[in-house]
This record gives C-alpha cells, sequence and structure tokens, in this order.
C-alpha cells in the first residue's frame, strides 16, 4: 500500500475527512499483539479502534508504524487514523483515553495533511530491549522486563554488537515465518547500557524484520553469560541461517520507543520511554 497520491488528497479534503496522527503507549502483556485478531482474541489495535470509534461515532480503522507481537510493549507507536467527525485534538485525547483500559494510553494527537501514513512514511524505528540482571526474580515489572540470572559482561556485549551496525542481511536474526520482502536493513546505532541491575539494548534502524531485536538480544546475552565467544554475534549473521542464532528471547522486555517522519509533518516530541528508564541519564541521545 502506498501514501495517498495528490488527487486523492484533494478529495479527502473536499468530502470533510481529515487526517489525524497519533502516539500510543502500552502494557502488551494482556494483548495477542497490536494486530487485529479473530473475535475473542484480544489486540491493542482493536482497543484503540473501539475508543476512537466511540469518539468519532462513526467506525474508525487505524494504520501503525509498527505491528508489535503478543507481549511486546510501546511508549511511541505511531497511528494514523481519518474521521469526518468535527473534533479538536483536544477532545481527541480526553475522549479516546477515557475510553481506552488502563494499560493503553493516547499520549497526543495531531492533524496532519493525507499525504502522511504511519507506516510508509516512516524513516526509522527504534525499540528498547530492557534486562533484569540479577540472581533473584524480580516481583515487580515482571511481564515488563527480561530476567536473566546469570552475570552478564556487558563490555563482551558492546563489542560483540559492533558487528551488527550498518546494512546487512539480517536472515539469521528473523524468524522463520518472517514475511519481509528482503532481509537487508540498515542499524543506525545499536548501544548497551548498564544501570543498577538494568541492562538496556538499544537500537535503531530504518526496518526490523520479525523478531530481529529479540534474536539480537538473545545473542547477546548469551555472548555476556560467556557461553559463546564474542565473534559468535558476527558468525550467525554471516552464516544466514536462523538455526544458528539460538533462542529467541522473551517478549516481555521489548518496547517499541520512538518513529522517525521527515521534519516537514511536525509531530510532537516526546522523552524516549519506558516510563521506568525516563529518568535515567544518557539514554535519550
Amino acid at each position: 500500500m502506498d501514501s495517498p497520491r495528490l488527487p486523492e488528497a484533494a478529495s479527502e479534503a473536499a468530502s470533510g475527512v481529515s487526517r489525524y496522527a497519533a502516539c500510543i503507549e502500552y502494557r502488551g502483556t494482556a494483548y495477542r499483539g497490536w494486530q487485529r485478531q479473530q473475535p475473542g482474541v484480544a489486540s491493542v489495535q482493536e482497543e484503540v479502534e473501539r475508543a476512537l470509534s466511540r469518539v468519532a461515532n462513526h467506525e474508525v480503522i487505524v494504520a501503525c508504524a509498527g505491528r508489535t507481537d503478543a507481549g511486546v510493549h510501546a511508549s511511541g507507536q505511531i497511528i494514523h487514523f481519518d474521521s469526518n467527525a468535527r473534533r479538536t485534538p483536544h477532545n481527541w485525547f480526553h475522549g479516546v483515553n477515557a475510553a481506552l483500559p488502563p494499560d493503553i494510553s493516547l499520549a497526543w494527537v495531531r492533524g496532519v495533511d493525507a499525504s502522511f501514513h504511519a507506516r510508509f512514511s516512516a524513516q526509522a524505528r527504534r525499540y528498547r530491549y530492557v534486562i533484569y540482571n540479577d540472581p533473584v526474580r524480580p516481583a515487580h515489572l515482571a511481564h515488563e522486563v527480561t530476567w536473566n540470572y546469570r552475570p552478564l559482561d556487558l563490555e563482551r556485549m558492546q563489542r560483540a554488537a559492533q558487528a551488527l551496525i550498518g546494512e546487512h542481511d539480517f536472515s539469521a536474526y528473523r524468524a522463520v515465518a518472517c514475511q519481509a520482502k528482503s532481509p537487508v536493513k540498515r542499524v543506525h546505532h545499536l548501544r548497551l547500557s548498564r544501570f543498577g541491575q538494568f541492562i538496556v539494548l538499544d537500537i535503531r534502524a530504518n526496518a526490523f524484520l520479525h523478531h530481529m531485536v529479540r534474536n539480537i538480544a538473545g545473542v547477546l546475552m548469551q555472548i555476556g553469560a560467556g557461553e559463546r565467544p564474542e565473534r559468535w554475534a558476527q558468525e550467525v549473521l554471516e552464516g544466514r541461517c536462523r538455526k544458528a542464532g539460538g533462542l529467541t528471547a522473551p517478549a516481555f522486555g521489548l518496547y517499541l520507543v520512538d518513529v522517525t517522519y521527515p521534519d516537514h509533518f511536525d509531530l510532537p516530541a516526546r522523552y524516549i520511554g519506558p516510563h521506568f528508564l525516563s529518568a535515567l541519564n544518557g539514554l535519550d541521545d
């Protein structure tokens, strides 16, 4: 699906239909992922569309920047939707938040022109994978971080991660069922930082393959635990075989935290989440 052509944009304006961009936060634990599922299966998209439709007083369908999997969270998911309802951003913001369940929030909403598309206008996406590294299983944030009881060597993980920066064929780091047309993606940065018991993997790329971040996290945790040599991350990459890449890391620790768009859309800037990490210095660079 391509972005709307200019005649289509003009047609929408003439019909009184307006396009809006919005930022959604959610805790993905209770949902089978972002995408709408069969009846009776909970999804974030269904809840968001239900709330928007209630405020609009007509059916609203949304498109998102990245379809997250079951159990994955977001602090910076971007959507767009169309409506002919006469509502201000203030009306949308308060009305939709009042209609959403407590584990989903609308962070902001803004009118955009009809050329904006949450997925196809995006230039880059950014994820964070949060590891709680301690011998004791955490009682708090149990479904919002990945617990690893083995001592992880951050410096080994950092050195190994350098092989994955740049443009590569990430066939070995994508799910077998991945439907992306090309496995070639460009990783802009891949950083690891430790804050107390938390290790944060921060990765930004032009696009991501299915399970790509979780597979990268799985490889780096094995290297950090001393189970594999540092060169293994590059060997897996060059081998282009998913079976050689070890286990996929759990969904709990993964967050979609930011999506980049061209400046002319003038979307609001917001701190990079998740919330419990927002006060830590150095993460938002």
